[in-house]
């Protein structure tokens, strides 16, 4: 028998074929070190394009057998009579690399890992699963492994092997359908992705790692090893507090970001900051206005810029586009310096169809339902999560908390939700799938939701789950233990809806909808809301904020103004886009900037100084934040006088100890001597007044009136007001001081 013979023996033809062809589904079968039936051990090694290649003695380096070239694709091995610890020697056309060879490496991944990732249970996902760096037996390298269990082989490519899907194919650990090696001295910041051979044996396109921690920025698409290194966190007093903070009991003021156009770089062709320049910039103008937290539109890797992230692809990276991710932890670490906390937009309802994503992921309907009734959104030419699969389940969960345990965030707003509870969500009568009791619920979708936010809040009591739902769908802010989907709150879309179709109005016509603004009030504590002037409100035709308002130049301006006013002043949560604090005049592009040259005309800059004066006035008088979740927090003050279009609402603290009350004139009528039933005698000092003309409004101030005993709106107290034309004013009395004002007179 020829020595040839002797290294590949017990090894079929068709399975060396198979080897250097890259069809071959098992190569620790073959690759690595084996004993044969003499005793001796073969060492085998794949290296297309290798001149010749050297066993060598691991610790001292010296040779132990040169390597005889056994098949021409490239497939060497030599003979040893010892079970030695080996390296390999390789000389390429114009280079030699020592190596440890991948495939004497044990299998990593332990038993429990895998059944936690078959289960959807293993929440540390990317500790299992990705590119994660080691030392294994003395030899540093990266770890890779994917899951892909309809696969028939899996490979990994990068630049360390040329991208030859021949060079690494990975051990398949049947248990949880998961591939793994282990590749010795790749290191961080190698690019990678994975060859997959579906179970047909065709080769599929190139895929990037599903949990990836970073990828190259748009348009390039292969995924990055990341290190796995702790960040440098500077936030210990931010986290320390917001352990012992019950957010229901705190003003929320979020300014929604899309980082690549709020501000951008015109010197240097319009480009958009990195994580690092929006520290500098944005988050001292986000704590400068009084915003309590910034709300940034999906980070998450995604291919297509026009999609604002909300088609993520890397739901575990955040994009390249504003550096690394060591940069993206800075800016959070910078945020919280501030005071200011963090929510990230999160998507787990769909993906896009690329090709080098999830979609079809190892030939099959992996993360996807096969079915399109259940598995397209045809609205968004997008993939649907089969929530209905452990795995499926698992990786998103583990998503969600890589973002609030990596990154120190400290909520999500979870997009899309009512696409994910209807299964008849924007489909037609027979192109949809009922659940197992007929109904078109998503009773998986559901299930899920309690389960996301039941692992979150045990993890993460702190983070701040919020839900973007825009149907009747019960009890979304209800706990899990309490029927409901265990989100802490809702984005109030009704309120959106109506408020912003009220005020578009000519306020000639406002006294016929006058209900629209009061309607939201029914409701209001049916869940836990955030009032959102949102960017889905500033895009595709529907102009700026700005924009909406009817009448001339000043009075678009006093409009918006009064608006802000009465949204600051309405009970729930508050949320604005960036662009609109200061009247943006077009629409949001995604490709240009807040255009902040705004800001030297005093009208916009009078805008902007109003938000920030309305955060300000929020966070300092709890009567403004008690009613907000709290049904003994509200009541009207005065809510049915549509023929003259204004409404009065009054903002009690707990105990009823200090009251503030909110008046909004939505007519651009002055009403002079208006009369407003109030709770407490005394003086009420004027705290805010939408038509100052520090916010670029006409100037006409009540002042600071005094409640006399004349009875109005079923109180025996009443003020008497001028109130300027389209405008929101705000008055404070403290009951105390109130009463003891009255001895005193």
């Amino acid at each position: 028998m020829t020595e040839a013979a002797d290294i590949l023996y017990g090894v079929d033809a068709d399975a060396v074929n198979a080897l250097v062809e890259g069809r071959h589904g098992e190569p620790f079968s073959i690759l690595g070190m084996h004993q044969g039936a003499d005793g001796r051990y073969s060492v085998r090694a794949f290296f297309p394009g290798a001149l010749h290649v050297e066993i060598l003695d691991r610790d001292t380096g010296l040779p132990l057998a040169p390597a005889e070239l056994v098949h021409p694709a490239g497939l060497f091995g030599a003979s040893l009579l010892e079970h030695n610890a080996y390296s390999l020697r390789i000389h390429w056309q114009e280079a030699v690399q020592v190596t440890a060879d991948p495939y004497r490496f044990a299998p990593l991944l332990g038993d429990l890992d895998l059944h936690l990732i078959s289960e959807g249970t293993h929440y540390n996902l990317t500790q299992a699963l990705g590119a994660n760096s080691m030392t294994v037996d003395g030899v540093a390298g990266v770890r890779f492994a994917v899951w892909a269990p309809n696969a028939r082989r899996v490979s990994v490519v990068g630049d360390f092997n040329a991208w030859d899907g021949r060079r690494h194919p990975m051990r398949l650990r049947p248990q949880a359908g998961v591939w793994e090696i282990f590749i010795p001295h790749v290191t961080v910041g190698e690019r990678y992705k994975f060859e997959i051979l579906d179970r047909f044996g065709n080769r599929l396109p190139q895929k990037a790692d599903p949990v990836a921690r970073a990828a190259e920025p748009a348009p390039s698409t292969a995924s990055v090893v990341a290190s796995s290194a702790p960040f440098l966190w500077n936030d210990d007093a931010w986290m320390d507090n917001r352990r012992s903070t019950d957010h229901f009991g705190k003003p929320l003021s979020i300014y929604e970001v899309h980082a690549g156009s709020w501000l951008r770089d015109m010197k240097d062709g319009g480009r958009a900051l990195d994580w690092a320049e929006l520290s500098q910039r944005l988050v001292p103008y986000v704590e400068e206005m009084g915003f309590t937290h910034i709300e940034l539109l999906p980070i998450m890797e995604h291919p297509f810029g026009g999609s604002w992230g909300y088609q993520p692809l890397g739901l575990f990276a955040p994009t390249g586009r504003h550096g690394t991710p060591e940069d993206f932890a800075y800016f959070i670490d910078r945020c919280h310096e501030q005071g200011i906390g963090v929510i990230l937009d999160w998507v787990p309802a769909h993906f896009p169809t690329d090709v080098w994503g999830l979609a079809r992921f190892d030939g099959t309907a992996l993360y996807e339902h096969e079915d399109p009734r259940e598995g397209f959104h045809r609205d968004w030419n997008t993939m649907i999560y089969n929530l209905g699969r452990n795995e499926v389940k698992g990786f998103l969960i583990a998503s969600a908390l890589e973002w609030l345990s990596r990154y120190h965030i400290d909520g999500l707003r979870v997009d899309a939700v009512a696409s994910m509870l209807y299964r008849d969500y924007s489909r037609p009568e027979g192109e949809w799938i009922p659940n197992s009791h007929g109904g078109r619920e998503n009773l998986e979708a559901i299930e899920f939701f309690k389960h996301l936010n039941s692992i979150v809040h045990e993890c993460y009591p702190h983070a701040l789950m919020i839900a973007e739902e825009s149907t009747a769908f019960p009890n979304i802010t209800k706990s899990a233990a309490d029927g409901g989907l265990g989100f802490d709150m809702k984005w109030n879309m009704g309120w959106m809806h109506d408020t912003l179709h009220y005020m578009s109005d000519d306020p000639v016509y406002r006294k016929y909808h006058h209900g629209s603004m009061t309607f939201g009030m029914i409701y209001a504590y049916s869940e836990h809301f955030i009032l959102p002037l949102s960017h889905d409100e500033v895009v595709h035709g529907k102009g700026s904020l700005l924009g909406k308002m009817p009448g001339d130049e000043w009075q678009k301006l006093a409009n918006l103004r009064a608006l802000l006013g009465f949204m600051w002043g309405h009970p729930g949560r508050k949320l604005l886009f960036m662009g609109s604090e200061i009247g943006q005049l077009s629409e949001w592009s995604h490709d240009g900037s807040v255009d902040w040259n705004l800001l030297d005309d005093p009208s916009h800059a009078g805008l902007q100084r109003l938000v920030r004066d309305l955060n300000r006035i929020y966070r300092h008088f709890p009567c403004l934040q008690h009613g907000d979740t709290a049904s003994d927090g509200f009541e009207w003050a005065v809510a049915d006088d549509a023929e003259k279009s204004v409404l009065a609402m009054l903002r009690f603290d707990v105990g009823r100890r200090s009251v503030a009350l909110v008046v909004s004139n939505f007519t651009p009528m002055f009403r002079r001597g208006y009369r407003i039933g109030v709770p407490f005698q005394g003086r009420w000092r004027q705290i805010l007044n939408t038509d100052a003309s520090i916010y670029g409004g006409g100037g006409i101030e009540p002042g600071d009136p005094v409640a006399d005993d004349f009875p109005a709106h079923g109180r025996s107290q009443s003020l008497l007001l001028d109130l300027a034309p389209l405008s929101t004013v705000m008055f404070f009395v403290d009951r105390q001081e109130a009463m003891t004002g009255n001895e005193r007179s």
